[in-house]
């Protein structure tokens, strides 16, 4: 973990060091230089707030690209990725509309208020239990686009062939984005086609962005959540992603498992209609696909300089799920959904929200799995099980590459 490693120095100071003029490895008097060294001891940090230092100093760091190619880690939503996008993209693109780094830009057209996202799908298999990679890029800027608390309306549509992809597949994947666009209610009004060689590409490559629109006079962010709100999901993390593993047919292992992509904008339709937003009601929304849950929750905690304690035992996880990601040595917090989203809300409104997502057939499984407390700020910790706590960080590399 950053900032961790290096800290096990030697804290007791009794190795023949010299108090008062005493040795303590002779026959001096020992209890007195004992009490001493607690004495001074408890006059300086402890060592989990030098821990805790150590951590904040390494986050407060100018972000830097230490690698110099790119490896599969830059895609997997945690450390790297967010270093790649915070010492290249920002960096080279910082604008105002560009710093929230929110699931999508803000905008205000002709007093209009507008929300624009855009995603690219590279998914291995390209036909899964449960979906495919057309409805899945439908589904992810829809709902890139509803966490922004738009209702989304249009979507654009490129694709990267390979030479030699069947026709009948390309067929397949359009006919899955037009019921997807359907059912979400958007229209797809412009794209783009290229081919490259074959061996050039993996098939099809998707890309969509949205517009929506801002009806609703709220703003949420990452960097709304305060000391006392509540955090829930809206159902069982972890399916998507286990379920592409699985589908690669690459382990011997079997689960009843598909995944969980889907449009949440109707759940989040119900869910702002239920609770007003800002000071009284709902302060966030995000889908928590690369990366998980644990690495929304860790962008709330650092763009809020607020801590998030979440409940182990609260967090549903569907049996399925938490076996596979057990026989792999995976936190299903960090596996990614396509389906579900974290949502803080003031903790006067948990209640309301909960319910209004659980009277959604999108969010049955919703649960309320932790809260927001002002220290440590940047922090998410995790009650365990077993009665302790532990820091939940961002993900460092990428167990379970290219599942969107």
């Amino acid at each position: 973990m950053t900032g961790i490693e290096g800290t096990g120095t030697d804290r007791t100071g009794l190795g023949g060091t010299d108090l008062g003029g005493t040795s303590i490895g002779g026959t001096a008097d020992w209890a007195e230089a004992a009490v001493r060294e607690h004495a001074a001891e408890a006059e300086g940090p402890s060592r989990e707030e030098q821990v805790l230092e150590r951590i904040d100093r390494a986050r407060r760091r100018k972000a830097r690209v230490k690698e110099e190619h790119i490896t599969m880690a830059h895609g997997s939503g945690g450390k790297a990725t967010q270093t790649l996008v915070e010492a290249v993209f920002l960096e080279t693109f910082r604008n105002p509309l560009l710093e929230p780094l929110e699931d999508g830009a803000l905008l205000e057209v002709g007093g209009t208020r507008l929300a624009f996202t855009t995603d690219s799908y590279v998914v291995s298999p390209l036909f899964f239990p449960g979906g495919d990679i057309g409805d899945l890029a439908v589904n992810g800027t829809v709902n890139d686009l509803s966490v922004c608390g738009a209702r989304p309306l249009y979507l654009s549509a490129g694709f990267v062939l390979e030479e030699g992809f069947p026709v009948e597949g390309l067929r397949r994947i359009t006919a899955s984005m037009a019921s997807a666009a359907s059912a979400a209610g958007v229209l797809i009004v412009t794209g783009d086609t290229k081919v490259v060689q074959k061996g050039k590409a993996d098939g099809c490559y998707v890309n969509t962005a949205g517009v929506g629109l801002l009806d609703r006079p709220i703003r949420l962010g990452v960097a709304s959540a305060r000391p006392g709100d509540a955090v829930l999901v809206s159902g069982p993390i972890g399916e998507h992603g286990v379920t592409i593993m699985l589908a690669r047919g690459e382990l011997d292992i079997e689960a009843d498992l598909t995944s969980d992509t889907a449009a949440l904008n109707g759940l989040v339709a119900a869910l702002l209609d239920a609770c007003s937003s800002g000071a009284d009601g709902v302060r966030c929304l995000r889908d928590a696909t690369r990366g998980g849950v644990a690495t929304i929750l860790n962008e709330i905690a650092r763009a809020s300089g607020v801590a998030v304690v979440v409940d182990e035992e609260a967090i549903p996880v569907r049996p399925g799920v938490r076996g596979a990601c057990e026989l792999l040595g995976i936190d299903p917090l960090y596996v990614a959904c396509e389906g579900r989203m974290v949502v803080v809300v003031d903790g006067a409104a948990a209640g309301t929200a909960l319910a209004a997502l659980r009277a959604h057939p999108l969010g049955e499984g919703a649960a309320l799995i932790g809260h927001v407390k002002d220290d440590p700020p940047g922090l998410v910790l995790l009650k365990t099980a077993f009665g302790g706590t532990r820091i939940v960080d961002l993900l460092v590399g990428d167990p379970l590459p290219r599942i969107c």
